[in-house]
């Protein structure tokens, strides 16, 4: 069954690939038996059903989770059974990719208001003052 990131775009399951190997940390005789860690792998330089433009974006918000092959590599342990590990796995997927090609919105400069402006001097000033009355008064005689 394809993946369905957005409205535009649609993963097939040829392209990703799964593998489950055994799950590390507590879980007495279940983790030392089953394979329940699953691993999905995706090969983002050779899929087709990304854009080159959807590709450069994805591949600059992944971070460490893709290799220098291009490689994206994700893993899920947290459940007991390999099909809910999978199902949380291909979730996190989706996300991470709907997450990757949203549009970023651009910044619109703005002025600073005048009036926050002479707040903030204004607030120096005194905090200038408060500090001056603290100090020792200086004699003349020490120039």
């Amino acid at each position: 069954m394809p993946i369905v990131i957005n409205a535009s775009t649609v993963i097939p399951d040829s392209e990703i690939q799964f593998s489950a190997v055994r799950s590390a940390g507590p879980g007495g005789q279940n983790v030392n038996k089953v394979n329940s860690r699953v691993i999905l792998e995706f090969d983002l330089h050779l899929s087709s059903a990304l854009t080159l433009y959807q590709k450069r974006r994805i591949a600059g918000s992944v971070g460490h989770r893709m290799n220098k092959q291009g490689i994206l590599r994700m893993q899920a342990q947290r459940h007991r059974s390999q099909a809910a590990n999978r199902a949380e796995l291909i979730e996190r997927f989706v996300d991470l990719l709907q997450k990757s090609l949203q549009p970023t919105k651009h910044r619109v400069p703005t002025r600073v208001p005048t009036r926050a402006r002479e707040q903030r001097l204004e607030v120096k000033k005194q905090r200038t003052q408060t500090k001056r009355t603290r100090q020792a008064p200086r004699h003349l005689d020490d120039v």
